[in-house]
């Protein structure tokens, strides 16, 4: 049995899911349109680049769990999950997930996202274990503060390691599957490294270390015969 680590945006969703929900908040007029919309994409334009003040897009994230109830919260993250999430769920990945599944491996998401976004989607792949961002709650209300350390870049492999102290699982035999170069180190940590539909710098690192290059998503991209046994 190995310990089996997926990233969440695009990896196993073929898209970005704060970026998705921010989308979606503007279109159903809880957000207003332009200026945030311009923010959002810079914000992902940072990520991409390697550049991205994971505080700053945090405090971005919150700013609408902390102004409205938690009833209209949750009635708009149901309908997100239909509208939005769902077309991201590709067969792809989710034959990926039982294939580890079948083997009898541990499941865990590590993400970057936001646990009020990430959470549903981890349940939606049926993966107990969720390493994401925490938001501090004061009841069922959120309180714009994060708990812990954020699990982004060098920040997964922290809160990683708090976990299998808390849990006593080994990393003996671990994978991990990415599509960025942000998870790196990570990526350099487990016993078995892949690439997901990998960005122009990941691809390049992939290649030099001779890592499994899987493309789940890609309409166009190449499947090489270690992204073949990866998923038979």
């Amino acid at each position: 049995m190995a310990l089996v680590l997926y990233d969440l945006d695009n990896t196993l969703l073929s898209g970005d899911s704060e970026r998705a929900w921010c989308e979606f908040l503007i279109n159903i007029g809880v957000l207003e349109g332009d200026c945030v919309r311009l923010e959002n994409q810079r914000l992902y334009n940072a990520y991409l680049d390697g550049t991205l003040d994971i505080y700053e897009s945090i405090e971005f994230q919150l700013k609408p769990l902390v102004e409205y109830s938690p009833d209209k919260l949750r009635r708009w993250q149901e309908e997100f999950m239909t509208s939005r999430v769902e077309p991201m769920v590709t067969a792809a990945a989710v034959a990926l997930v039982e294939r580890h599944r079948a083997a009898g491996d541990e499941l865990a998401i590590v993400t970057a996202s936001n646990s009020f976004v990430s959470w549903p989607i981890a349940q939606r792949f049926c993966i107990s274990t969720l390493l994401a961002t925490e938001l501090e709650q004061v009841g069922d209300c959120y309180t714009g503060r994060v708990l812990g350390t954020p699990t982004f870049r060098e920040g997964k492999v922290i809160r990683l390691l708090e976990w299998l102290q808390e849990t006593g699982h080994t990393p003996e035999g671990s994978y991990f599957y990415s599509d960025s170069h942000n998870d790196l180190p990570l990526l350099r940590w487990v016993d078995n490294p892949v690439a997901v539909d990998p960005d122009p710098v990941l691809r390049a690192f992939a290649e030099a270390m001779n890592w499994p290059i899987l493309y789940l998503h890609s309409a166009t991209g190449p499947v090489s015969s270690e992204s073949h046994s990866l998923l038979v």
